[in-house]
């Protein structure tokens, strides 16, 4: 581990890339305004959509073996506070791409084999394993809300599913409802994003196939297609939700507007010409928005910091070490060792992740960052985290201790259970409103139908009255021999 001695100002960022060459080349993390490298955590190589940060407070990095096939590898947990000792998970299978909910509740993540994955992080629970795709898994999202896991693969298909049924404990042995599949695409999924339109979610995704799609997330029903002149890479949108960045096989990054308006044909490529941005010469990889500006990563072995309005690129950051294959951006002070008033206030477990599902709550070896200050009485370890049985264990001991770690715990799971209780009646609602949208539809469908079959039936009736005059008329005139 190296370490630099920096001016830890309030409100920085850093910038943290790994690549996919060799577990040997690590993470790195640099400083966004300065450019200096603050930390090199060693022992990491991750797929593309392979890493993520957890609540500002962890890493997260699904392995991929050192000879390049997705075969052995492993998921690693970093305390960013306290990065030398990862928590090491090894899943039934390797993972490809991992994402987590918004909240921090939730892991997930996708195999070569089209396998998907869901993880409590709190205790560390497998709770849903389940053939997500015939294909490999490519990219994994949640919707804004979180009530909705959506999932990409290589053969082009995005799937839809709904956490209800994922979650769903009476079920965990069959296979989870569909909510969509979106099959327009022809090649591997590249990115996915989800966005809450005016109206209803939104949906944009990326393909190989040189195309960006924006979708009603709700409905399941394409709404525009963007067409570009070479394969599409990776995505992001700006923090105003306005424009789009596309990059792209041969290193371009497109700014278009996102028009996320209902159209009369979803194929009709736009009109407007994308501006083009031009500093890579490889594919790109990853992209981000941090407060300075766009963030770009390519196999060119470096990232580029990027003034959006002139195009130019502010910093560049050189990852001689290989291609980087991910990259996130997260606030500067989460690299500091926060105090023990500041971890008691902001504590967040993690498990270690199980491999295979285990029956009711019994989960061991869980994680805690928990306070070190709460009792005197209570002899935990000095490094800032606990191991314990169970987490009803944990509160009921410190409940015997009499210690305040007990109500604040107690608290946190209240809150928790209430923020899922409130997430799941909002997704029930979207459902029903999904559901009545479709009940209106095949009603008006049905009274079109109906008038249609009417006003036809008075043609007929008109046709006939019509002809059978017209026969009067004709039987009534004198016959000239």
């Amino acid at each position: 581990m190296r370490e630099k001695k920096m001016d830890w100002s309030g409100g920085r960022e850093a910038l943290v890339v790994c690549s996919d060459r060799s577990m040997s080349v690590g993470i790195t993390v640099w400083d966004m305004v300065s450019g200096d490298q603050l930390l090199h955590i060693p022992t990491c190589a991750a797929s593309p959509h392979g890493l993520l940060c957890l609540r500002e407070q962890f890493l997260v990095a699904s392995q991929i073996h050192r000879h390049g096939s997705l075969g052995g590898g492993a998921i690693f947990i970093w305390p960013l506070n306290k990065p030398q000792s990862p928590l090491r998970n090894y899943p039934m299978e390797a993972i490809g791409p991992v994402s987590c909910s918004k909240d921090g509740v939730y892991i997930v993540g996708g195999a070569p084999s089209g396998n998907a994955y869901i993880w409590e992080v709190a205790d560390g629970r497998l709770l849903k394993t389940w053939r997500a795709h015939h294909k490999s898994l490519t990219s994994m999202v949640f919707s804004d809300d979180d009530s909705l896991l959506i999932s990409g693969s290589d053969d082009g298909m995005i799937r839809v599913w709904s956490m209800i049924s994922l979650l769903d404990i009476a079920d965990c042995g069959r296979f989870p409802s569909l909510f969509h599949s979106l099959l327009e695409h022809t090649s591997s999924i590249t990115g996915l994003l989800s966005i809450s339109g005016s109206s209803s979610p939104v949906l944009v995704s990326s393909s190989l196939d040189g195309t960006c799609k924006v979708w009603d997330l709700i409905r399941g029903r394409l709404l525009r297609t963007r067409v570009f002149p070479t394969a599409i890479t990776a995505i992001v949108l700006d923090p105003g939700e306005q424009l789009l960045f596309s990059g792209s096989a041969d290193g371009r990054i497109f700014v278009s507007m996102l028009d996320t308006g209902l159209v009369v044909d979803p194929f009709k490529v736009p009109e407007d010409r994308p501006i083009v941005l031009n500093g890579h010469n490889r594919s790109i990889t990853a992209l981000a928005f941090s407060r300075l500006g766009l963030v770009s990563a390519s196999r060119d072995c470096a990232a580029h910091l990027w003034d959006v309005a002139s195009g130019v690129i502010i910093r560049r950051f050189n990852h001689p070490k290989g291609a980087i294959t991910n990259m996130v951006v997260i606030p500067k002070s989460s690299l500091l060792s926060v105090t023990n008033h500041q971890r008691f206030s902001n504590q967040f477990r993690v498990s270690l992740l199980d491999k295979y599902p285990q029956p009711g709550n019994s989960s061991m070896g869980m994680i805690t960052l928990l306070p070190l200050c709460c009792s005197h009485r209570v002899h935990l370890p000095t490094i800032g985290f606990q191991s314990t049985v169970s987490l009803n264990q944990q509160i009921l001991d410190l409940e015997q201790e009499c210690t305040p770690g007990a109500i604040q715990m107690k608290l946190e799971t209240s809150i928790e259970n209430r923020m899922w209780a409130a997430r799941m009646t909002k997704h029930v609602m979207e459902m029903n409103k999904h559901l009545q949208s479709r009940l209106l539809d095949l009603m008006q469908n049905r009274l079109l139908l109906s008038a249609d079959s009417t006003a036809a039936r008075k043609r007929k009736r008109a046709m006939l009255e019509s002809s059978r005059i017209q026969e009067e008329e004709q039987s009534q005139l004198p016959s000239y021999q």
